[in-house]
This record gives structure tokens, sequence and C-alpha cells, in this order.
């Protein structure tokens, strides 16, 4: 008797979590790429309409679409790509990476040593499913790499 309400409730919460999936498939993602909307036009445009100066003080701001540049992520492991671990051309370096995926689908690494090199085999889906949660955003390079203690 109480097998069967177990098996109900089983078979229940797999169709509910296949719906969600199927539901899933059809979501679009973000386009967080795409080149920013015309600006509001300003009473100087003759419209009348006045622009307002943004409250917010400069710390607490969020980046508009058109400022982000690229994303990075450190990736301390060796970097295997293709079955063979790539190193750095310059310098030899294995491990310790800054993986780079900038706006032109296109993945940059960098090592401990400041050397770039582009990594043709990867791809933004790559760094998608190997990186975690955007959690900031830094003005200048320079400001990323320190955060990731490069």
């Amino acid at each position: 008797m109480f097998r069967r309400r177990a098996d109900r409730e089983f078979r229940d919460a797999q169709l509910a979590g296949q719906a969600l999936l199927e539901a899933q498939a059809t979501w679009a993602a973000p386009d967080f790429f795409s080149p920013a909307a015309e600006p509001t036009p300003t009473a100087q445009d003759g419209t009348g309409i006045e622009e307002v100066p943004d409250f917010l003080p400069p710390d607490l701001r969020v980046p508009s679409r058109h400022e982000v540049e690229g994303l990075m992520m450190r990736w301390e492991q060796p970097l295997v790509v293709d079955g063979e671990v790539r190193e750095c051309p310059q310098c030899g370096a294995y491990r310790d990476w800054i993986v780079f995926s900038m706006r032109d689908d296109t993945i940059w690494l960098r090592c401990r040593a400041g050397h770039n090199t582009a990594e043709p085999r990867l791809d933004p889906a790559w760094y998608n499913r190997n990186s975690g949660p955007v959690d900031h955003f830094h003005p200048t390079l320079d400001d990323g790499l320190r955060h990731l203690g490069h």
C-alpha cells in the first residue's frame, strides 16, 4: 500500500521535472553583448525631454551592457584542450591561467608572466560551462587581474 504511494509520488516528481526541463529549453538566453540601444533624447535635441542625472553613487551603479568588453576567470590547474596540456608559447607555463571570453566569441589565455595568446579550440560555450556566476564588474583590466590575483 505504501509502495504504490511512493511510486506515484516519484512518478509525479519525474513528470514535473521533465516539464520544467522542456520549459527551460524554450527560454531565450539574455543577450549581454548586443549593441547598446539608442541614447535617450535630451532637451538639446529639441524634443523637450530633459535627461535626468543618475542618482546612485558610482560605486553602486551596475555597468550597462555596452560597457562589458568580456568576461574573465581564473584557471589554476593545467588546462587540457583536445587531450593535450596547453602551454604558454612564450614561457612554457602550463597552469594558473586567466581565461578571457571576449565579445567577439574568442577565448584568450594569459599566463602568470603576462603573456596573452588566443585559444581557437575553446569557445564561449566551454567558458560558460566552466565558469561560475559573475561576481564583480571591474572598470579596468588591471583591476580585474588584481581581483583574480594576477
